[in-house]
């Protein structure tokens, strides 16, 4: 992203990946009651030439098999995680009130075996959000990104062969920034 000048210095432009065009203006300035706004059909220079709209690059990679893989390593590490996570605090609760006796058993001092089981909670917690983050970064993070570069090429291609009248072209990653190991 471009480090803007002037009165638009802190708007984000609408060629950055980052930018979630699907997402923009959802539950922004939108009162309580009001009418829930309809996508539009596709129309425009895109629908009548026949190429396929921006919804329909986003519902293609929903189907395309990388970003079911994505999903996929996503759900077998939140699912165990969050029913490891829940099962412990339940047993905590459950042992604080059906057992009061043991957690009130004395472990060093005045370390009791309540104050250690409601101390790993919050370890428990912080060990849980360090091995979320670092799953994300080692099996989602490129996965998704080389996703998102991918919806952003073809929506700039559609862009472009509007302006210009022609057809796309093919998604050649000429806007995605070369990494380590990129065989372009």
């Amino acid at each position: 992203m471009e480090k803007h000048d002037g009165s638009d210095a802190g708007t984000i432009r609408l060629d950055d990946p980052w930018y979630d065009a699907l997402a923009s203006g959802w539950g922004e300035g939108e009162e309580p009651g009001a009418p829930v706004r309809q996508a539009a059909p596709a129309t425009g220079p895109a629908a009548a030439q026949g190429r396929p709209a921006v919804a329909d690059i986003y519902l293609e990679v929903h189907r395309s098999a990388a970003f079911q893989e994505v999903r996929s390593r996503y759900r077998r590490f939140v699912v165990p995680g969050v029913l490891a996570f829940f099962g412990w605090y339940v047993a905590y609760v459950v042992a604080a009130v059906a057992a009061p006796g043991l957690m009130a058993r004395q472990v060093v001092g005045a370390v009791n075996v309540a104050l250690l089981a409601g101390l790993g909670q919050f370890l428990s917690t912080f060990l849980l959000t360090w091995a979320y983050a670092r799953h994300a970064r080692l099996r989602r993070d490129r996965a998704a990104l080389d996703l998102r570069w991918t919806v952003f090429e073809q929506a700039r291609g559609q862009e472009r062969a509007a302006a210009t009248g022609g057809t796309p072209g093919p998604a050649g990653g000429e806007g995605r920034p070369a990494e380590a190991g990129d065989a372009r």
